[in-house]
């Protein structure tokens, strides 16, 4: 005889998550990770270049914490996304892409700033705190940060 009403429905066995939802939450996932690598290391090619210096791979494994394998690997990637102009021994540039994506970067990572400062959070921590928001901010949020900051 099956249990009836409402305790019925509470003591159901839960269903299984779909793997096909989780499949595709965990790639549009790693899709995030790689355009967020995208924006920081064209963001700091992008400010490199505007005060002056070379983009080298070493300055920028020195700025992230990274290996210059590591920094290396990425940077031939996006050379290849056609983000990032490298040539043997030549200092690192920017194509219209690149510099457009560190553009993007640099503004959502002032409205994020701005709107964690305007509920209070202190400089320091405001910095620290949008460098991982502002990957993962939805363009609809941050329409509503910049509203609450005053951008």
């Amino acid at each position: 005889m099956k249990p009836r009403g409402k305790s019925a429905a509470k003591n159901a066995p839960k269903k299984a998550p779909k793997l096909a939802s989780s499949a595709e939450r965990h790639r549009a996932l790693r899709k995030q990770h790689e355009s967020e690598a995208a924006q920081d290391y064209c963001e700091v090619v992008a400010e490199l270049l505007d005060s002056g210096v070379e983009a080298r791979v070493g300055r920028i494994a020195e700025r992230f914490g990274l290996s210059h394998v590591t920094v290396s690997r990425v940077v031939r990637r996006l050379a290849r996304e056609g983000y990032i102009v490298a040539k043997a021994r030549a200092p690192l540039g920017l194509t219209p892409r690149g510099r457009a994506l560190a553009a993007e970067a640099r503004a959502r990572h002032g409205v994020v700033v701005a709107f964690l400062r305007a509920i209070g959070v202190d400089e320091r921590t405001a910095q620290a705190d949008a460098e991982g928001i502002e990957h993962h901010v939805s363009p609809a949020t941050l329409r509503a940060m910049a509203r609450v900051a005053g951008r």
